[in-house]
């Protein structure tokens, strides 16, 4: 499974990369929204991010048939909440999403 990951976050990036490589996906980080996407089944955003905004690219990863794993931190709540209203496809935490991430993406995907 190709996994877009949107995240100007290094220490994120780089263990999103690794965790999803361990389990046979093929990772790639994005710090700007792209548009030649439609190869990619999962994109991961971090709902912090700065460099893009989620209000956006969330339905346009959707519109491209890319189903959104969002998240951000526990009490980040306005950024949950969000995502909600976004209708991401599933909504973690950083803590849910760093001990969980192989788990989420069988459930978003089956």
């Amino acid at each position: 499974m190709k996994i877009a990951i949107f995240e100007d976050n290094l220490i994120w990036s780089g263990r999103f990369k690794i965790a999803t490589k361990s389990v046979g996906h093929e990772p790639a980080v994005f710090t700007q929204v792209v548009n030649d996407l439609e190869d990619y089944d999962v994109a991961i955003v971090n709902l912090g991010s700065k460099a893009y905004d989620v209000t956006e690219l969330i339905p346009k990863l959707q519109e491209m048939g890319i189903k959104v794993l969002a998240h951000a931190g526990h009490k980040e709540k306005n950024l949950l909440e969000i995502a909600r209203n976004c209708k991401a496809d599933r909504i973690a935490t950083n803590g849910e999403i760093t001990h969980k991430l192989p788990q989420i993406l069988i459930e978003m995907t089956s």
